[in-house]
């Protein structure tokens, strides 16, 4: 396994639209172990392909319900209403408060190609749609509705 570099947001990449994933190869699988090898070293919750410069439509997300890998995700559901401050490792320093579903339903492959189906929940679903929003070439930051300063 090998630690990544992640993009920040001045790169274009993280503006750019991801493509599908066809081909489910141990190729696809380092790339994978290798992302969660950079989140825990990050101390992040989720990362997307282009966070380290891939244009691909994958991410990965740790949570308290388990570490999950969303390939060729989309969400099929949502509903509620939560609020709360996002960060993102393409933007360190930047903070703030964002509202996202409470709930999502969604669909993704799994490394060998495997359709399955969930549902996420308060910090998941907020992960789980920014996350997403990264593989559609889409910030945090220009959904936040209030900054906020956080200490290290």
């Amino acid at each position: 396994m090998a630690i990544r570099n992640i993009v920040k947001r001045d790169d274009d990449v993280l503006y750019k639209k991801c493509r599908p994933v066809e081909v489910f190869d141990e190729k696809l699988h380092m790339i994978l172990d290798d992302m969660k090898d950079t989140l825990t070293k990050a101390n992040g919750v989720g990362l997307a392909a282009p966070q380290i410069g891939i244009l691909r439509r994958y991410c990965i997300i740790e949570v308290d319900e388990g570490f999950f890998e969303l390939i060729n995700p989309e969400i099929i559901s949502y509903s509620g209403k939560q609020r709360g401050v996002e960060g993102c490792l393409s933007c360190p320093n930047d903070w703030g408060y964002v509202t996202r579903p409470n709930k999502v339903k969604f669909k993704a492959q799994n490394r060998f190609g495997e359709w399955y189906e969930m549902e996420a929940n308060e910090l998941f679903a907020r992960a789980v749609c920014h996350e997403l929003d990264h593989l559609d070439g889409k910030l945090f930051v220009d959904l936040i509705e209030e900054r906020v300063q956080v200490q290290d």
